[in-house]
């Protein structure tokens, strides 16, 4: 009888102990660290440039408007010149971002935004993907390179796209007295974006394995599975995302959204 109460007893505290636990991943979650970035440049700006960058939002029936909304508050909130999005706004499914109309929560957004797709945006329908991005008046950069300011984006099609054009015929048509930031989804093959001379790239997709330990397999896959790092003269970020995909839970990582500033 007395080990029979052991049993429960311990069967108990195993309970509690995984209820806290994921108690603490889900709140961990819905609290989105503000990630700051400082981008030295020696060329010529006309003023100092505030951006939001953001990844992963993965929109949809667990992401859904309500929760949308308190992020476009937050990045209203810095008041930034761009917004950009490496990718995944889009969960598995386009039927509940069209059934709430996120877009519209999107267009809220006071400042311009670029984005490049994600391989989620290919699992939802990429033709209705890229319907959704002109409906939130968000300018998909598809393979293409637009000039802002003092600033030259490029944005790379998915690497799901097997077609998709190499970074150094993108780097080509840049116009390298800007500042180059390039967005790709996908973190891989960082030696690209050197050999480019990008000045910064970023991107997401690896959640940072969303819980631990699954963040050390990352850590394996990837040159950079989160954060700043560097190669010569090229910067980059890998953010761990906005938004997550699978279950609401963050263990021994966060839910971020990065605002640098280039001076």
């Amino acid at each position: 009888r007395t080990l029979l109460y052991q049993n429960v007893y311990v069967t108990i505290a195993i309970v509690w102990g995984l209820f806290l636990l994921f108690l603490y991943g889900n709140i961990n979650y819905y609290h989105k660290v503000r990630e700051e970035l400082l981008l030295n440049t020696e060329k010529q700006l006309a003023k100092p440039v505030k951006l939001v960058l953001l990844s992963d939002l993965h929109l949809g029936y667990h992401n859904t408007r309500s929760e949308l909304a308190r992020w476009v508050d937050m990045i209203n909130d810095e008041h930034p010149d761009l917004v950009l999005v490496a990718g995944d706004v889009i969960d598995m499914s386009m039927r509940p971002l069209l059934e709430e109309n996120m877009a519209e929560e999107l267009r809220r957004i006071s400042a311009p935004v670029y984005a490049c797709l994600g391989n989620h945006e290919y699992y939802s329908n990429e033709p209705r993907a890229e319907q959704f991005y002109r409906d939130a008046c968000i300018q998909l950069l598809r393979d293409s390179c637009v000039t802002v300011g003092d600033l030259c984006i490029i944005g790379r099609d998915d690497r799901t796209n097997m077609r998709r054009r190499l970074l150094s015929d993108l780097s080509e048509q840049a116009d390298h007295t800007k500042y180059i930031i390039l967005l790709d989804h996908q973190p891989y093959h960082l030696e690209q974006a050197e050999k480019a001379q990008v000045d910064f790239q970023f991107s997401g997709h690896t959640h940072y394995g969303q819980v631990w330990p699954i963040s050390w397999i990352t850590k394996s896959i990837y040159e950079c599975a989160f954060g700043r790092y560097q190669r010569g003269k090229t910067l980059y970020y890998v953010s761990s995302g906005m938004g997550l995909w699978g279950g609401k839970y963050r263990i021994g990582t966060h839910s971020e959204y990065v605002v640098a500033t280039i001076q």
